[in-house]
């Protein structure tokens, strides 16, 4: 296998590279390693100040940036038009995505441009002994995985769940790797959807929080969520919400775990009045520890927990909070 594999990422200007990007390319150099590759790594838009240490800590063979001052803030028109264009003068056996909102909207169609294979919610991708890649991907909301296995002969393209892969920087790092700029017009391309306000979020991220403690409709009311708050507070983590809680409007969708919502790998999880939908599973799974409060013993969230209490969270979560108080344990 000749072609290379691909990493593609797009960021504002000046920003540190997320650790999403880190997983990308930690997958992307070991598949490289395995096939006899090289990694490139497609950077459009603003480079981030980091880009030459973390692409030599990561083992990237070349950096390719591509600073169009239409990607600055790009659309998913732009940035579909100039990664078809980048594909066609350099095709690769393998290009990955971190998968978010954006890039739903540019994955599949990148695939639809250069005739190539794409599979969503990807969690690893391996060499098949037969030659070309088997991809392991989230299905059925999560409450499962799928392997696939794209034509050896297309290329593959793959959006990677956050938290699917964690980071792990080469042990001994190479010298940097060389950047080339990509001469790829996109002058003449119209956006056909207009972001009128950007959604924009401070503070920490919940994907990278140790303690989530997250509720659900069980809670009863929005005023209840506070309990939630509080206890994820005294814990020093940060608090979660299923959708169906964010959809009416008790907190905003930057709380939100789940398969259309932030995709998170804590410590420990705790689910106030959370049924355990798979949906909402998809967000939280991977959580070393998690603890479920629900009033009905047959709720699927026990299913996933280390320790369940079948009781009304509105009861329980009060004691909790004072029990880790008390304990002096609070941060």
């Amino acid at each position: 296998m000749s072609a290379p594999v691909v990493v593609c990422t797009w960021q504002g200007a000046g920003d540190d590279v997320a650790e999403e990007t880190a997983a990308a390319l930690t997958l992307g150099r070991r598949v490289a390693a395995e096939s006899g590759t090289e990694l490139r790594w497609l950077v459009l838009g603003p480079a981030p100040e980091d880009l030459v240490e973390t692409a030599r800590s990561h083992g990237v063979t070349v950096v390719d940036t591509f600073g169009d001052a239409r990607l600055e803030s790009p659309g998913p028109d732009a940035v579909v038009e100039a990664v078809a264009r980048y594909s066609a003068s350099r095709p690769a056996a393998l290009i990955v995505f971190n998968q978010h909102f954006g890039t739903r909207f540019v994955v599949p169609r990148v695939a639809g441009r250069i005739d190539a294979a794409v599979v969503m919610n990807c969690t690893d991708v391996e060499l098949a002994e037969s030659g070309g890649f088997l991809v392991t991907a989230a299905a059925y909301g999560g409450d499962t995985r799928a392997v696939y296995a794209p034509d050896p002969e297309r290329t593959c393209v793959v959006a990677l769940l956050a938290n699917a892969v964690l980071p792990e920087p080469v042990e001994t790092p190479a010298q940097a790797p060389p950047v080339e700029d990509v001469d790829i017009d996109v002058a003449g391309v119209e956006e056909r959807v207009r972001i009128v306000e950007q959604a924009r979020s401070e503070g920490p991220r919940l994907e990278d929080a140790e303690i989530i403690v997250a509720g659900g409709r069980g809670l009863g009311s929005p005023e209840n969520f506070k309990l939630v708050e509080e206890l994820a507070e005294t814990l020093g983590g940060m608090a979660g919400a299923s959708r169906p809680i964010v959809d009416e409007g008790w907190t905003d969708s930057a709380h939100q775990v789940g398969l259309t919502g932030r995709i998170t790998r804590p410590a420990l999880y705790v689910a106030a009045g959370i049924s355990g939908a798979t949906q909402h599973m998809a967000g939280c799974s991977a959580a070393k520890t998690i603890v479920a409060i629900n009033t009905d013993p047959d709720a699927a969230i026990f299913r996933y927990a280390k320790y369940g209490i079948v009781g009304d969270c509105l009861e329980v979560l009060p004691e909790m909070i004072r029990a880790v108080r008390e304990a002096g344990v609070a941060r």
